[in-house]
């Protein structure tokens, strides 16, 4: 799939994860992972990035299989940019959906 595509997709995709439950790293990747080809490299700085514009917190939490681990926790600006985000996907897929359906049914 083209590298561009999953950029903009990853980032939704980590704040509708995030919308549902506090999450740590490794946890993230494997959900998306289910879903979508990603390297887990693709997901550490999106979320370093995100914590840093202020969409996410993290927290420590003991770990019974090792050392703690850093939880991701979405906030309440985070929230609303999952929305603005989730309201700009749905028109753009529509859109693009239009285009092909043309496109394809047109042969």
């Amino acid at each position: 799939m083209n590298i561009q595509f999953k950029k903009g997709a990853l980032e939704l995709c980590v704040l509708a994860l995030l919308n549902k439950q506090d999450r740590y790293g490794y946890e993230i990747v494997r959900n998306i992972s289910d879903q979508i080809v990603i390297s887990e490299g693709s997901v550490y700085p999106l979320l370093r990035r995100l914590k840093k514009e202020a969409y996410l917190t993290t927290y420590l939490q003991e770990s019974k299989e090792g050392p703690s681990r850093k939880y991701y926790s979405l906030t309440d600006k985070g929230r609303d940019y999952l929305h603005i985000l989730n309201d700009e996907w749905e028109q753009f897929s529509k859109g693009v959906n239009q285009i092909i359906k043309e496109g394809v049914n047109h042969e």
